[in-house]
């Protein structure tokens, strides 16, 4: 995809997001936006279930009255666009769809989805599940188009971006991208990172932010573990425009030091 057809994606170096759980949207949701930062709304499977329609009306208006788009978190658990089994696949459907509905009526800009593969449960069938995760989003970009959504899947436990590259390229949709998330890449990644990103960067639509020890999935503030972002740093330098970005923090303290660090970098 080339820059200019995401152009509504990109935020400005003043408009970052912030990860924040469906269950904490009516406690927090007005401390992120008095930072001036949109959020990623991550619901589960189950609380769709059991939708609050306050709270969904509630997070609509102050949104807007905010003039903000946010983003949405699919639920992950147990879900994969490319499994095996048909059924799997269509429960993952369900959810994914019934997400993009949610995601629709808060206006939001874009929905990150996790693929569900790694290689040990799918030993020599990346280009199988590849071929049914295309089968699978064909639809589901109908639905992302008419509500205005666009759709980012993101590394989880892949080692190369090479099955990513190959579903999004044959997607081919200017409403179907990446989103790399830094942490993953450097517990489970096993390519450089100035190579990764040359590799999604032309379909490249969302950042997750955040950092470890390459140990655990720690979700720490930028800076507070062994990630180089230098290379980052610098690819982004080289880009017209930056792709949103989210600051995958998991406390206020967290998410307020990661956002004073990324500031200095943008």
């Amino acid at each position: 995809m080339k820059e200019s057809l995401a152009g509504d994606l990109i935020m400005t170096p003043e408009r970052y997001g912030a990860h924040l759980p469906w269950r904490e949207v009516d406690a927090s949701l007005d401390r992120i936006l008095s930072l001036g930062l949109s959020p990623e709304i991550a619901i589960k499977g189950p609380e769709l279930d059991s939708l609050d329609r306050g709270c969904l009306a509630r997070t609509r208006q102050r949104l807007s009255a905010a003039a903000v788009r946010p983003s949405v978190h699919a639920p992950f658990f147990d879900l994969n666009p490319g499994a095996l089994d048909p059924l799997v696949r269509g429960v993952t459907y369900e959810r994914l769809s019934a997400t993009l509905a949610l995601a629709g009526q808060l206006n939001a800009r874009l929905m990150v989805i996790h693929p569900g593969y790694d290689k040990w449960r799918y030993p020599n069938l990346a280009v199988i599940w590849g071929d049914l995760a295309r089968d699978f989003f064909r639809p589901l970009l109908i639905q992302a188009q008419a509500c205005g959504c666009h759709l980012a899947i993101e590394n989880i436990y892949e080692e190369t971006p090479e099955n990513l590259v190959r579903l999004t390229d044959s997607l081919d949709s200017p409403w179907f991208g990446h989103c790399f998330d830094i942490g993953h890449w450097h517990l489970f990644g096993r390519e450089n990172l100035p190579e990764w990103l040359e590799a999604i960067g032309p379909r490249l639509l969302h950042l997750h932010l955040h950092d470890n020890h390459g140990r655990a999935d720690e979700h720490l503030p930028v800076g507070a573990g062994t990630i180089d972002f230098t290379p980052l740093q610098n690819f982004l330098a080289r880009r017209s425009a930056l792709p949103s970005i989210t600051l995958e923090a998991h406390s206020f303290d967290h998410l307020q030091r990661s956002l004073q660090r990324v500031r200095t970098w943008f």
